[in-house]
């Protein structure tokens, strides 16, 4: 009868914990990941938006240190047909009446003259001596032109960048303020082209000073002029009488020194006041019908008015031509003495619209080369301003004469 002992329940050990797969979150959860269409449709919004910009931001302006990649730098000199015509009347023009304006630049300026100067060594020898050896003058002349081109397209020995720092001071005189302005630029662009001139009399001055002594005679201008030259001039009459060399010759010792002669090739620029009554007394001349010395309303409007349209106005209307009110008011204000004439003295205030001299080309290439560069519109040139845009300065060598955007005063 005894009882068994009594079992004490054992204790399980705990069952380890299940665990469960862990749940993978919805891709639209994560904040660094797109979907393949969101990628997609930014990609396409981004690439047409840097086309939009690229497209809209692109004008066809050459880079800032001067060279298209794709176009060679080229020189205009003017040929000595065109230089020759010129004589009498003032700028260069060429055969299709286009000005050759003198180059912004006196090295480009340099390089031109040189070329210009074989060119009349070409011409001349031809007169002298015929055709013989035409051909080797005329290869040894486009191999000097291939040498001069060569130079001003190697960026190494002439940078336009560079070429306009060191020239930007030059401008810069009056005062000296860090700005160029429009009077600064025409007094730059005048000197340039009075020394374009200087060198052109001097070299004519060679072909009639046959002994050297630095003067002319009417009688050996006058028999060389015809076999090099001719009678032509663009001043709309016969330049080259014994009246006009007289009027230069200001000492009246019968011969033309230096400063007479190029007085006598460059009338339009001359401040020789006998040369300038004499060009208003041809004008008078050729507009004074009833030949009593002096041009009445009627001669005026049908024969001087609308040539001098404007001259008191740079900004006048178009309209104005023809218009007989404005020729009035104009006429009245050339009769200084109320007499009712306009006489030769009266003319000289218009004679520079009568004959453009290089004071008007100087202005207009300063204007047009200012209102291409001048970003900010102030009126005046920065440094930054004329690097950024060369082709204003530059334009003879940046552009062909057959392209529709070429404009001569940009030189």
């Amino acid at each position: 009868g005894s009882k068994s002992p009594t079992r004490k329940p054992t204790a399980r050990p705990p069952s380890p914990p299940v665990l469960l797969p862990a749940m993978t979150p919805p891709a639209a959860a994560s904040p660094g990941r797109k979907s393949p269409a969101a990628v997609l449709f930014l990609c396409v919004v981004t690439i047409s938006l840097l086309m939009f910009i690229l497209l809209a931001s692109y004008t066809p302006r050459l880079q800032p240190h001067g060279r298209s990649p794709h176009r060679r730098l080229k020189l205009h000199p003017k040929n000595s047909a065109a230089v020759a015509s010129s004589y009498g009347a003032g700028a260069v023009h060429d055969s299709g009446g286009n000005r050759h304006a003198a180059p912004f630049d006196p090295a480009i300026a340099e390089l031109e003259r040189r070329l210009e100067d074989k060119e009349w060594e070409r011409e001349h020898y031809r007169i002298l001596h015929g055709d013989a050896e035409k051909d080797d003058h005329m290869k040894e002349w486009e191999e000097f032109l291939r040498e001069e081109e060569d130079f001003i397209n190697d960026d190494d020995r002439f940078n336009v960048s560079d070429r306009i720092r060191a020239l930007f001071p030059k401008i810069d005189l009056s005062p000296k303020d860090g700005f160029v302005s429009l009077d600064e630029l025409i007094r730059w662009n005048l000197d340039q082209a009075r020394a374009d001139q200087l060198h052109r009399s001097a070299r004519e001055m060679e072909l009639y000073d046959k002994n050297g002594n630095g003067i002319v005679s009417f009688t050996t201008f006058r028999a060389l002029r015809q076999q090099s030259h001719g009678d032509g001039n663009s001043l709309g009459f016969p330049w080259w009488k014994e009246e006009h060399f007289n009027a230069s010759d200001v000492n009246g010792d019968g011969f033309l020194n230096k400063t007479e002669f190029h007085d006598f090739l460059n009338p339009s620029d001359s401040e020789n006041p006998k040369i300038i009554n004499l060009l208003c007394r041809q004008e008078l001349r050729q507009r004074d019908k009833d030949g009593d010395g002096k041009l009445n309303f009627e001669e005026y409007f049908h024969g001087l008015h609308d040539h001098i349209h404007g001259y008191d106005d740079e900004n006048a209307a178009i309209s104005h031509i023809g218009n007989m009110t404005i020729a009035k008011e104009r006429f009245a204000k050339l009769d200084k003495d109320n007499d009712g004439f306009i006489s030769e003295h009266e003319l000289e205030p218009v004679l520079d619209k009568l004959h453009l001299s290089e004071r008007y080309y100087a202005r207009q290439q300063a204007t047009h080369a200012i209102s291409e560069a001048d970003k900010d519109h102030d009126g005046r040139l920065t440094l930054e301003e004329m690097i950024e845009n060369p082709y204003a300065f530059y334009g003879s060598v940046y552009f062909s004469d057959d392209e529709d955007y070429f404009h001569e005063e940009f030189r």
